[in-house]
């Protein structure tokens, strides 16, 4: 008796058990978050195609997020309200320096080459007569988003070692400043309200187009700057480019879905993968937390 009792009990235990397992596989909506690199309005028009397209594979309703800042996408994510993002590698540092069980690692946008690097770009207009970093002191510089690995981190790093000097405001340059993000930068210096900034690109391709992908080729792309009022000042080293990324507490099945949907969009629909990337690229391709150590442990240095 006492036996039949107990297999009884495993038995409705498993069974709840496995209610709250299916339970668990269900999502009611699904968010994605953009980082604030250029206009909202813009950003929801470039990621409109991939949110219809995650709604019809996911059923639910799917829903574009435009923070402000970077830092708006990195809280929604560590608070659970952001289900995907496309992140730069200094704002996936700080997220995993924040949680490092907040989210996984899943693609990477590839170049036409295929590699999966960009830099972080200096320019100035090319009626400015400064041609390169010497000729910047004394000038006013522009920083995007703290969160930024091209916009601050690296040329935050890169640009002292060269100047021999650090970047506080009157050290070297007359002023050094954070307009918001890469669209601003890029305004700021096209419309002469700094005299220099720094922005992404992948560094492939001419100089004209923007490059093939990038902050400066969404501008030209959408009539905001002729490229050729800008000059080149400075060019940094290879930076990782920075991972797309899936909040770890969602249902397998959802990650599998996302994932094998964005390998495959730029054969599925290569307009829509230009408009997601920024400009060319050779698609997404899976990348792992590994890449991002090095960016990571520079972070961790400054403290930030």
């Amino acid at each position: 008796m006492f036996k039949k009792l107990l297999l009884a009990t495993v038995a409705v235990a498993a069974v709840a058990a496995g209610s709250l397992s299916a339970k668990a596989q269900e999502i009611n909506e699904f968010r994605i978050g953009i980082l604030g690199g250029e206009n909202a309005q813009d950003r929801l028009t470039s990621n409109e195609c991939v949110r219809a397209y995650v709604q019809d594979l996911l059923g639910v309703e799917t829903k574009l997020f435009t923070p402000a800042d970077y830092d708006g996408v990195i809280q929604g994510l560590l608070g659970g309200t952001i289900d995907m993002a496309w992140l730069g590698a200094s704002a996936y540092a700080k997220t995993y320096l924040t949680d490092p069980e907040a989210v996984d690692v899943v693609l990477v946008k590839t170049n036409l080459d295929g590699s999966f690097a960009y830099h972080s770009v200096g320019f100035a207009r090319a009626d400015s007569g400064i041609k390169s970093l010497a000729d910047m002191k004394g000038k006013v510089f522009a920083f995007g988003d703290p969160n930024s690995t091209s916009g601050y981190l690296i040329p935050s790093i890169e640009i002292p070692q060269e100047i021999g000097a650090t970047m506080e405001s009157g050290d070297y340059f007359k002023e050094v400043k954070f307009v918001g993000g890469h669209e601003q930068t890029i305004v700021a210096v096209n419309n002469g309200e700094v005299d220099a900034g720094v922005t992404w690109a992948d560094g492939q391709g001419a100089w004209e187009d923007g490059y093939n992908s990038g902050a400066l080729r969404k501008a030209v792309d959408s009539g905001l700057i002729d490229m050729n009022d800008l000059v080149e000042i400075w060019k940094s080293k290879p930076i990782p480019e920075g991972p797309i990324v899936l909040r770890r507490a969602l249902p397998e099945d959802v990650k599998t879905k996302v994932v094998d949907f964005l390998k495959g969009l730029h054969d599925s629909d290569p307009q829509c993968a230009y408009n997601m990337a920024a400009g060319d690229t050779a698609g997404f391709r899976p990348i792992t937390h590994e890449a991002y150590e090095t960016i990571i442990a520079v972070r961790k240095a400054k403290g930030s």
